[in-house]
């Protein structure tokens, strides 16, 4: 159905630039210049100023039928690292690196999957609705370009969202909340070896609550982490200060205010016990989405899955994405797999045959709603 050489070498230009979060200014101009040939109307926002990037989102209008309800088709342009002198490359059926860079499959598969459907939408003549594309920066970092983008200027009734690790057909249909815990503790300074009496030792109460912390998957729906811990300053010195960020996820929203409690309620109290104090400063990063699976987007899926040949996989995550910013703005949206494989990791590659699926895949959606 799509030109698989240009498939595969659109995905090659895109993956030869470097494009760390806030650092997105020369893909982003790549995505502007490849959008141009289906698009007129392609602009780019301020979300540069807001979060402190050289580049903002990018927003491609297309229009169509006002009769057929709009979509909106996203991905984003940041990678995680490293990048440097990312050289991506052909062998056999996979696109990889040398293995000193990622490949940046997450998500310029995406990216890649919304330009070749749209391009055979348009070279095609094929009837659709209004599209509306979002290309997202920051997205690695927080969600951080999705959250600032001005949603009045965004009218669709359904999102697909392409920026799931996996097997084509796979579909994100369930993600979590996700709590960020930073916690400083507060103890006492005294000379460790004259007089620690005189010290209240912040590491100490930190190695207590931690010790009590239901640590990792706590059930089927939840997990905790403790992921940064700094304090200290030499060993011959009572600890009087512990930073330490964690974060709490879970499918079901109860779940995770209790276990945020919990977690709050543990380091004040083993605080206490040793006469510290903690402060704890708890940041709701996304809100969990669940889409029916009676909704009238997996009846869209299911039509899309068949004309592709593909299984369609309603999926859980226990990650989060921009997905989860447009249910929480009240757009009905999924996350779909674009087969990259071994994401943010220098062993990162995708099978150009899942590639191309990924690409007929958004095609047949397109053409699915009616």
């Amino acid at each position: 159905m799509v030109n698989r050489d240009e498939v595969i070498n659109d995905f090659l230009d895109f993956a030869k630039i470097e494009s760390l979060s806030l650092n997105e200014r020369n893909i982003a101009n790549k995505v502007k210049e490849k959008f141009s040939y289906v698009s007129d109307e392609i602009y780019e926002d301020d979300t540069s100023i807001k979060i402190g990037g050289n580049a903002g989102n990018i927003i491609i209008n297309i229009k169509g039928d006002k009769n057929v309800p709009g979509i909106l088709l996203s991905a984003h342009m940041d990678t995680v690292g490293p990048v440097k002198n990312k050289k991506p490359f052909i062998s056999g059926d996979f696109i990889k690196t040398d293995g000193k860079t990622i490949l940046g499959g997450d998500d310029i598969a995406g990216i890649v999957s919304i330009l070749e459907a749209v391009k055979y939408i348009k070279k095609n003549k094929i009837e659709h609705g209004n599209i509306q594309i979002v290309i997202s920066v920051a997205e690695e970092i927080g969600l951080l370009g999705v959250k600032n983008l001005d949603f009045d200027k965004i009218n669709v009734k359904y999102g697909f969202v392409l920026d799931s690790t996996g097997d084509v057909g796979g579909v994100i249909i369930k993600s979590p909340s996700h709590n960020v815990i930073k916690t400083k503790i507060i103890g006492k300074s005294s000379h460790a070896g004259i007089e620690p009496e005189k010290g209240i030792n912040a590491i100490h109460i930190a190695a207590n609550a931690i010790s009590k912390l239901n640590m990792g998957r706590i059930d089927d729906e939840t997990t905790m982490n403790v992921g940064v811990i700094e304090g200290g300053r030499a060993a011959n010195v009572v600890c009087n200060e512990v930073n330490i960020e964690s974060e709490i996820r879970s499918l079901n929203r109860e779940k995770l205010e209790l276990e945020t409690s919990k977690f709050v309620e543990i380091f004040n109290e083993e605080a206490k016990k040793l006469g510290g104090k903690v402060k704890c400063e708890v940041k709701c990063e996304y809100r969990n989405y669940e889409i029916d699976k009676n909704s009238s987007i997996i009846d869209i899926l299911k039509i899309a899955a068949k004309e592709s040949d593909l299984k369609l996989y309603l999926q859980s995550s226990g990650g989060g994405s921009d997905t989860n910013i447009y249910n929480e703005m009240g757009i009905d949206s999924v996350n779909l797999n674009v087969g990259a494989d071994k994401i943010h990791s220098v062993e990162e590659q995708i099978k150009i045959e899942d590639l191309v699926k990924s690409c007929e895949f958004v095609i047949n959606i397109i053409k699915s709603i009616k």
